[in-house]
């Protein structure tokens, strides 16, 4: 599981990240492999996916963030065998375990805000074994080289990536990829 998003992110490390449906064709006409989607609902959610993946990407759907759909494991199954996406990115534990239970690749978004919160994420990413983890803010890289060693899970940093050198600097401390919703950083 996961050979795709790996191979995929090896050819470029940036993600787009997509907050906006409004940005949907930007992202699909940028240089990244992969989209994050981190929005859609009930109603346009099988329609995005299916432009992403009509044009050769990978797409991994924030699970928590699209309306419509309860955070529970029926909305997985359902997203799973009825849009199909390539994995998922949720902050939920329960999510996660019930997405590997099922093939699904599973990516953990952790937030970041103190040293309790790296505690914490540190120890359910131990016990969750994510596929990936998605690290906000991305712009630590001290604390993205603390946890890809601690883990030994791939690392994908996101949110507060300003320029190249937050790119680098992240690549630098044991990231895989960068996601990011700025426009001019897809074209790195």
């Amino acid at each position: 599981m996961g050979e795709g998003f790996f191979k995929s992110i090896q050819e470029n490390p940036i993600i787009a990240a997509v907050n906006n449906e409004d940005n949907l064709e930007k992202a699909i006409e940028s240089p990244s492999n992969i989209i994050f989607l981190l929005t859609g609902n009930i109603f346009n959610l099988s329609y995005m996916v299916n432009a992403i993946k009509n044009n050769d990407m990978d797409v991994y759907i924030h699970v928590d963030l699209i309306e419509g759909f309860s955070k529970d494991i029926v909305a997985l199954d359902y997203i799973n065998k009825n849009i199909k996406p390539d994995g998922i990115i949720t902050t939920k534990n329960n999510l996660i375990r019930y997405a590997k239970n099922i093939g699904i690749f599973a990516i953990q978004r952790l937030f970041l805000l103190d040293s309790l919160s790296l505690e914490t994420g540190i120890k359910s990413i131990k016990s969750m074994r994510p596929n990936a983890i998605e690290l906000l803010p991305g712009v630590m890289p001290k604390v993205t080289k603390i946890i890809h060693e601690k883990t030994n899970v791939p690392v994908i940093t996101g949110g507060l990536i300003m320029d190249k050198s937050d790119v680098i600097n992240s690549l630098r401390a044991g990231a895989i990829g960068i996601s990011t919703s700025k426009e001019d950083i897809w074209y790195m």
